[in-house]
């Protein structure tokens, strides 16, 4: 089952009966694949399936870290607030790192350009009563990956696709 997992990590095929393809790759029927998917959410093991969107080809330009000095009590409430907003993509609690970095709670907002994301990084502070909370807004600058996690590595000479080993 750990091919199956590993398949599912590289994406669903964008085919009408995906289960069945991604079955055909790991040696599954359809109904073994979906029956395992099903079990698998039950359990826990897979939350929810979701998309990870290149948002650069679709005009979107401009995506800041935003981090936050919140206080620790607050960090719960705060956090769960900022995620209701649908421009914040990701939103995490991390330890403060000493009195260089003594923010806790980051978020990460993506639009079209710069003047669009301050403008809901500051409907988000109004939001949640952050307009005095000290806070930095690090826009990135260069794009190297972008996909989503993995939690199964693919053996180095293996093809996770086919299921084989590739020749070497």
């Amino acid at each position: 089952m750990a091919r199956l997992l590993e398949a599912i990590q590289s994406g669903l095929p964008l085919t009408p009966r995906p289960f069945a393809e991604l079955g055909e790759r790991v040696g599954l029927s359809e109904g073994e694949v979906v029956d395992t998917v099903s079990r698998w959410v039950r359990e826990g093991l897979i939350k929810r399936f979701g998309v990870v969107v290149r948002h650069r080809p679709l005009g979107y330009r401009a995506n800041a870290m935003v981090v936050w000095d919140v206080p620790d009590d607050r960090v719960g409430d705060i956090g769960r607030r900022m995620s209701a907003h649908e421009f914040v993509t990701l939103c995490y609690r991390r330890p403060r790192r000493g009195e260089d970095w003594p923010y806790n709670l980051f978020c990460m907002i993506h639009g079209r350009d710069r003047h669009s994301v301050n403008a809901q990084i500051e409907l988000l502070a109004e939001a949640c009563g952050l307009t005095d909370t000290p806070r930095a807004v690090l826009f990135s600058a260069r794009c190297f990956k972008q996909r989503g996690a993995r939690y199964l590595a693919a053996a180095p000479s293996g093809d996770a696709r086919s299921g084989r080993m590739r020749p070497a």
